[in-house]
């Protein structure tokens, strides 16, 4: 397939999944139906003293630089270029917070998780997440890059989509995918939603304890461009974690969020 005819496919299945996006997003949300039969929330109240969520918070954040700064010697061994190691370095920072998050629930937790009050499929309720964001991040997406165009910023790639698009490497490809669709959702998912969303919704207003995460989802990602879609995005996730008490449907549509981005990066449309 040639590339025009690649970038050409990418566009329709594109096209197709909004359109898809849109007609859940009516059907579940907006329609009379949807309105009629409206639950409340099933996420259980995280109901643990301070001290034991900035504990949770401090192994986190503890164990991910850790472990970041050990692999960061392991990783310059392999035959990778500068930008490879250093980007495939800063993703390790999410294999030592889920060693954080081990750590906590195995010898500090003194309340239970959260428990799933529903029967949905985390597999089915993650792919109808995801497909529900995909026409919410874009309009938000299309109005934020237009202020921030009017307001004269000139917009920039985050720097990964260039590393990605340009290595020859496929170990390195096969390694990045793998991290971003499997353990940075496990483990942004378990600090956004499961940590910080889940403490906070029931000791702030419901508007702080959804945008708040959200907002700090987005800063982390150090991109302009991105940061209020990415501020949707985190609200969806917690609004999904919150109607179904699994973090699984949130962790699902995530790595299928991360999973469309990649693909379509190596499609040539990736921002």
């Amino acid at each position: 397939m040639t590339e025009s005819a690649l970038t050409a496919t990418a566009i329709a299945a594109e096209f197709a999944l909004t359109l898809l996006g849109l007609g859940l997003l009516w059907r579940l949300r907006f329609s009379a139906e949807a309105r009629a039969r409206s639950a409340p929330p099933t996420l259980a109240a995280w109901e643990a003293p301070l001290s034991e969520f900035f504990l949770f918070l401090w192994l986190m954040v503890l164990c991910g630089l850790v472990v970041q700064l050990g692999a960061g010697y392991a990783i310059r061994r392999l035959p990778f270029s500068t930008d490879e190691n250093l980007s495939l370095a800063g993703t390790t920072a999410h294999v030592g917070a889920l060693a954080g998050i081990f750590l906590f629930r195995r010898f500090f937790a003194t309340t239970a998780s959260a428990p799933a009050h529903t029967g949905l499929n985390p597999l089915l309720s993650g792919a109808a997440t995801f497909l529900l964001a995909l026409p919410v991040v874009y309009a938000v997406g299309f109005a934020w890059q237009g202020a921030l165009g009017l307001c004269g910023f000139e917009l920039e790639k985050q720097g990964l989509v260039d590393v990605l698009q340009n290595s020859r490497s496929v170990a390195f490809q096969a390694l990045m995918i793998l991290m971003a669709t499997v353990v940075v959702p496990v483990t942004e998912e378990s600090f956004f939603r499961a940590g910080l969303f889940r403490y906070t919704r029931t000791r702030l207003p419901r508007w702080a304890s959804l945008l708040a995460p959200a907002c700090l989802f987005g800063a982390l990602h150090a991109n302009l461009a991105t940061f209020a879609p990415l501020v949707a995005l985190g609200v969806i996730f917690s609004l999904a974690y919150e109607r179904t008490g699994r973090i699984g449907t949130a962790m699902v549509a995530h790595g299928l969020f991360n999973l469309h981005t990649v693909a379509l990066i190596f499609a040539g449309l990736g921002t």
